[in-house]
């Protein structure tokens, strides 16, 4: 079968809902002009000069509809329009904007296909077409999948430059001066004889133009702000602790709830007793919730411990209730009736597996949590005219159609407010918290009702990382990696969460099941690698870099211990093997960094690791000694190409968060299931790296990929399997399963 004609499942986590359900859009629709959802309502002397820019006589106002989740994507989206319409940090003010299909993701939908990500033939191309229709024609407003940047570089400025334009055109109506002859800066007009008119000064001129969209993006030579050092415009207020996060957020004769849910996910609430609860100081209320109970009461804290204080009899869990059966319904998995797809099949494996002696073995990545440090939390206002609702949502068209159907509404009438999030990794993709508040809501008509998550109910109710198990087999010869052959077997993710959207069984395989395994730049003569679908266990989601967070482990493991019985260098031989010349100058760069080849000190160990996710190669390479009290990790570094670095700062940061994200739950942390229920309810369980565990981290990016891609999420796979090479090299123990904290000591 063609691979055009196999989508990849991941293709339909959101877009199901036009494929599966049946929707048809033919060429007029996706060639239609999409409304500016900033002209309804308009004063006359205020200017929405496209959907990301709206300008009155006080403020220049910028939207920046991507959601903030701590990854700085206020500032940068802000920043890309800054560059063209010649307006500094300052001078204006950012709002999210309102949910509408002008800001559908145009970059998420380009990955959202079968294809390697620099596969740029003419079906590759095509598909990505498609699914460009697809997001355009449902206004998919989506963030996620490190798209931030790539899906605002080019029509944010654009935005800023049609901004411009249209402004000096406002200044030539007004002043006869030919726009010719007009120039911008600093957030004014500037006139031949070197008068300014402030853009506001405009506003009301420009209302009545229509937008000049003829317009030419500036060369990266007269950029002013992209590719320079920017300070976040949140970084004051996140450094003073005055930022207001949704949790923070008060409103007007608001009631405070929380809930108590059935641990076991998806089980049901036979009957609860509330006897010692009633009479409670500040207890308002008592209400039944979809397989719960909910407290309304005068403050957060009260609701808490009243909700705590229930006695509930739940149903049983609709998956399996020990853990030690989750991982032999995987370990069954490996068949040919669950074979999602063979994704790479290059050589003759089969022949070269019997060309010597086989390295086989065996690996398992866990159930991971997100616990952002924010619990999940909502504000919902159930109105005569509508219902309002206060979140941080990564789809905030969703929020209104799931809103609306739990209240009895029509979409359009639910107004969303968006608020920043401490913190996501995918787990503000998920709607439990809103439509639990919701139902609360409801019936309390008229009064604000704000539902807060205590800790252990967050982790309690969080849809965790896919878990998965990976075997490998292969050959080496003549000093080389001959033949490699990887299985893989893991949970949909996809699929999970497309059921949890209401939307059908999306078609095809599911790419995340392959991701950071199939696509490996390296020209191994026999390479297949076979993904396997495991049917549904506990309910799981999206997790920071998706399948490659597990993948990127079990293939760079395996590579690396083909790599040792052929007595070849980690970093050599996945030179010599590498295909794809941007892939090769970032091995090449971190091994500049690293020094590596130098010899170490006894009880040290250097290892590499190479993944490309989202379209991002990155290599890492991890330091460690072995010390009387266990491994320490001393120093990281990492190099990666993303096309095109926006702000070099945040940048950095984003790729030194990731690799302690990833380092701390490859040494400690997983999700594991005893009676139906997660056993992990708060960080003392679930420790991330400590603070002085941190390693000195160096970080180098490239711009040599011909297209622009995201930095959140690709440094995440690379850093469990560097660190596990480097253990071994520092100590000879391979390690094979996550947490690593089960087979060493880490200081």
């Amino acid at each position: 079968m063609s691979r055009v004609k196999t989508i990849a499942r991941r293709t339909f986590l959101i877009g199901s809902a036009a494929v599966a359900g049946g929707v048809v859009f033919g060429a007029y629709q996706v060639r239609k002009a999409i409304p500016n959802p900033l002209a309804e309502g308009l004063m006359p002397s205020e200017a929405a000069l496209t959907p990301w820019v709206r300008i009155d006589k006080e403020s220049v106002t910028l939207i920046t509809p991507h959601t903030d989740l701590g990854q700085g994507a206020y500032s940068v989206q802000a920043a890309l329009i800054a560059e063209e319409l010649d307006i500094e940090f300052g001078q204006f003010r950012i709002g999210p904007g309102v949910p509408a299909q002008a800001y559908y993701n145009r970059a998420l939908s380009a990955e959202q296909v079968p294809f390697h990500s620099h596969d740029t033939g003419w079906q590759a191309e095509a598909m990505r077409d498609v699914m460009g229709g697809l997001f355009k024609v449902m206004g998919l407003m989506v963030t996620g999948g490190s798209s931030t940047v790539p899906d605002g570089f080019d029509k944010l400025r654009e935005a800023g430059a049609v901004a411009r334009e249209t402004l000096k055109l406002a200044a030539s109506r007004q002043t006869g001066v030919p726009v010719a002859q007009l120039k911008t800066a600093r957030g004014a007009v500037q006139l031949p004889d070197g008068k300014e008119l402030k853009y506001t000064e405009l506003a009301e001129i420009a209302a009545t133009l229509e937008p000049v969209h003829e317009v030419t993006l500036r060369a990266p030579s007269e950029w002013r702000l992209i590719g320079k050092p920017m300070q976040r415009l949140d970084i004051v207020a996140k450094s003073t602790g005055t930022l207001h996060y949704g949790i923070d957020l008060s409103v007007e004769g608001m009631a405070h709830a929380a809930v108590k849910v059935n641990p076991r996910q998806g089980g049901k609430l036979n009957r609860y007793d509330d006897s010692k609860v009633k009479g409670l100081r500040g207890v308002k209320k008592i209400l039944p919730v979809t397989n719960g109970v909910a407290v309304v009461a005068d403050n957060t804290w009260r609701a808490i411990q009243a909700a705590k204080a229930i006695e509930c009899d739940w149903g049983p869990a609709p998956y399996p209730a020990e853990m030690k059966d989750h991982w032999a319904a995987i370990a069954a998995s490996f068949t040919p009736e669950r074979m999602d797809k063979e994704w790479r099949h290059d050589g003759d494996v089969d022949k070269a597996l019997t060309d010597g002696p086989v390295v086989e073995a065996e690996y398992r990545a866990p159930y991971l949590a997100h616990a952002p440090l924010e619990p999940l939390n909502a504000i919902v206002k159930v109105g005569e005219d509508g219902v309002d609702v206060w979140v941080a949502h990564q789809m905030p068209r969703f929020v209104q159609q799931k809103v609306a159907a739990v209240v009895g509404v029509k979409p359009e009438h639910v107004r969303f407010h968006q608020q920043y999030a401490g913190g996501s990794f995918g787990h503000r993709l998920e709607f439990e918290n809103v439509t639990l508040c919701a139902e609360i809501a409801k019936q309390m008509r008229g009064t604000p009702v704000k539902l807060t998550y205590s800790r252990e109910e967050d982790f309690a109710h969080d849809f965790p990382r896919q878990i998965g198990m990976a075997r490998g087999k292969g050959v080496v010869k003549d000093g080389k990696v001959h033949a490699y052959d990887l299985q893989v077997a893991t949970v949909s993710s996809s699929a999970s969460q497309s059921a949890r959207l209401g939307r059908s069984k999306p078609p095809g395989a599911d790419g995340q099941i392959a991701a950071g395994a199939w696509n490996q730049p390296f020209a191994v003569p026999h390479f297949r690698m076979r993904a396997y679908k495991v049917p549904e266990l506990a309910p799981t989601s999206s997790w920071r870099s998706v399948g490659a967070s597990t993948q990127g482990f079990f293939a760079n493991a395996f590579l690396d211990e083909l790599i040792h019985a052929a007595g070849a260098d980690p970093l050599q031989e996945r030179l010599r093997l590498c295909n794809h010349g941007v892939s090769r100058k970032v091995l090449e760069a971190v091994g500049e960094m690293s020094n590596w080849g130098t010899k170490l000190e006894p009880g040290r160990g250097r290892g590499v690791a190479f993944v490309d996710s989202f379209g991002v190669p990155v290599a890492e390479v991890v330091e460690v000694t072995q010390t009387d009290k266990g491994i320490r990790i001393d120093k990281v570094f990492v190099a990666v190409d993303v096309g095109r670095i926006v702000d070099p700062v945040n940048f950095d940061n984003q790729v030194k968060g990731a690799v302690v994200w990833a380092l701390g739950h490859a040494m400690n942390c997983e999700i594991t299931y005893a009676d139906g229920m997660a056993q992990q309810t708060n960080f003392s369980q679930f420790q991330a790296m400590r603070l002085d565990q941190c390693p000195r981290i160096a970080v180098r990016g490239l711009e040599n990929a011909p297209r622009m891609r995201g930095i959140g999420e690709p440094p995440v796979p690379p850093a469990a399997p560097a660190l596990a090479a480097a253990i071994f090299a520092a100590t000879g123990k391979r390690l094979r399963e996550m947490p690593f904290s089960k087979f060493v000591d880490f200081v």
